[in-house]
C-alpha cells in the first residue's frame, strides 16, 4: 500500500463582498506563477512511486468558508487509508488545526504539518480576515488526535507572522516548530526540507 499524504490548500477570507473586490482589483498577476506548478503539485515527483498525494481541492479558496471546506474535507475520508500524513498550508493548515480540534478523524493520523498557518486574527495581515476559520479556545482534540504536529514558519513570511508559530507551539505543547529565514509565505516550486521530513516520518 502507498503511503498517502493528503495536502490542503489556503484561501482568502474576506469579511465583505465589498472587500473580495476591492483585493481582486488590486490584486497583482503573477504571470510566473500561472505557467509554473509550486511545491504542492510537485510533491507527487519528488516522493516517488511509493507515496500516494491527495491534492483535495477545496470551494471558492479566493471567498472561502469553513463550512463548505468542511463539507468537501468528508469527502475524501472513503478513499483514505491507514495512518495518513496531513499537510495544511496558509488557510488550509488552520483548517486542519480548526476541523480536528472540534470533530474526530476516521483514521489514525501518522503526524500534521501546518505550513505558514494563521493562529488568529490579532497578527494576520490587515487586508485579510479569517471568518469562520478562527480556532477554538482549546486545540487539546487536535494534539490527542495527532502524535506529531510541526509547525513550518518563516521569519520573513509577509502574510502570516513569525509570532503565530510561537502561539501554535504554546496551544500545542508538544507540538516541534521547523523555523526557516527565507521562505516567505511557502510560494516557491520545490520545497526539499519538506519532502525529506515526510520520508522520515515514514521510516
Amino acid at each position: 500500500m502507498k503511503k498517502q499524504i493528503v495536502v490542503i490548500h489556503g484561501g482568502n477570507v474576506f469579511r465583505t463582498r465589498k472587500e473580495y473586490l476591492r483585493r481582486l482589483r488590486n490584486y497583482k498577476l503573477d504571470f510566473e506563477r500561472l505557467t509554473t506548478s509550486g511545491w504542492k503539485e510537485n510533491l507527487r515527483g519528488k516522493l516517488g512511486k511509493n507515496f500516494e498525494v491527495v491534492l483535495l481541492k477545496m470551494p471558492n479558496p479566493w471567498t472561502a468558508r469553513y463550512a463548505e471546506w468542511e463539507i468537501m474535507f468528508k469527502k475524501v475520508f472513503s478513499f483514505l487509508s491507514k495512518n495518513p500524513l496531513l499537510v495544511g498550508h496558509s488557510l488550509g493548515g488552520i483548517f486542519l488545526a480548526k476541523y480536528l480540534s472540534l470533530n474526530i478523524f476516521p483514521k489514525k493520523i501518522r503526524a500534521a504539518i501546518l505550513v505558514a498557518a494563521p493562529y488568529d486574527k490579532k497578527s494576520i495581515d490587515a487586508r485579510y480576515s479569517l471568518g469562520d476559520f478562527a480556532l477554538p479556545k482549546s486545540l487539546s482534540r487536535f494534539e490527542k488526535q495527532c502524535g506529531n504536529i510541526f509547525i513550518y514558519q518563516s521569519t520573513d513570511d509577509p502574510v502570516v507572522p513569525f509570532v503565530d508559530a510561537k502561539k501554535y507551539q504554546k496551544a500545542l505543547p508538544t507540538a516541534k516548530a521547523i523555523l526557516f529565514k527565507n521562505k516567505g509565505h511557502f510560494g516557491q516550486s520545490a520545497f526539499p526540507e519538506l519532502v525529506a521530513h515526510i520520508k522520515k516520518l515514514f521510516r
